[in-house]
């Protein structure tokens, strides 16, 4: 019993010794690693956001890749590419109630007409070139370009599900898209029910 107490013993105090030799002052130091800045948190929570909520299904044009369509890094964010022909819709399946998309979900039809992805990036045609509380304003009130007096924002945008996030993470949102690419693009305006072939 006095060998397994003299062994405890000797083991607690080497113990000791090697964690107060390794918390030290005279080995080396390491720096903490450093705080990110308000920013640098914005920005990380914003590209969280624009993920979780499924930015990049309709607002990115994609490309075939080898296992189906992939986002288009290059115009990423940039909404319905302006350089494509306006897509095709059935009508009678519009006169049923039926919501129909084009290849890569940039544009859709319904009841509504046909409504195109807005551009989200920072270019001057896009959503995160407009001031803050515009960006606030659109995805809280549905209207775009965040103007009062401006039309709704069209199906199949959630506005409505993004207007209940709060204050800073539409800020984070809108913090974060100004980071990616900015991508010149003017999206078409929207077609009428009655335009649709």
């Amino acid at each position: 019993m006095n060998k397994l107490i003299l062994i405890s013993g000797i083991f607690t105090v080497a113990v000791t010794a090697i964690i107060t030799a390794c918390n030290s002052s005279s080995g080396k130091t390491t720096d903490p690693l450093p705080k990110k800045t308000k920013e640098e948190e914005l920005i990380q929570r914003g590209s969280y956001l624009v993920t979780v909520g499924g930015c990049d299904d309709c607002h990115s044009p994609k490309i075939m890749g080898p296992n189906g369509p992939e986002i288009d890094m290059e115009r990423r964010l940039s909404g319905f590419p302006s350089s494509r022909p306006i897509p095709t819709y059935n009508s009678e399946l519009i006169k049923k109630g039926m919501i129909q998309f084009n290849e890569d979900l940039t544009s859709s039809a319904g009841p509504w007409g046909v409504s195109f992805s807005a551009n989200l990036t920072s270019d001057p045609t896009g959503a995160s070139s407009w001031p803050l509380e515009n960006f606030k304003y659109a995805l809280r009130h549905g209207k775009l370009k965040g103007l009062k007096e401006s039309r709704d924002l069209l199906p199949p945008m959630p506005w409505f599900n993004f207007a209940k996030m709060t204050d800073e993470d539409l800020e984070a949102v809108y913090t974060y898209l100004k980071t990616i690419k900015p991508v010149q693009n003017i999206v078409p305006g929207p077609k009428s029910p009655d335009e649709v072939k």
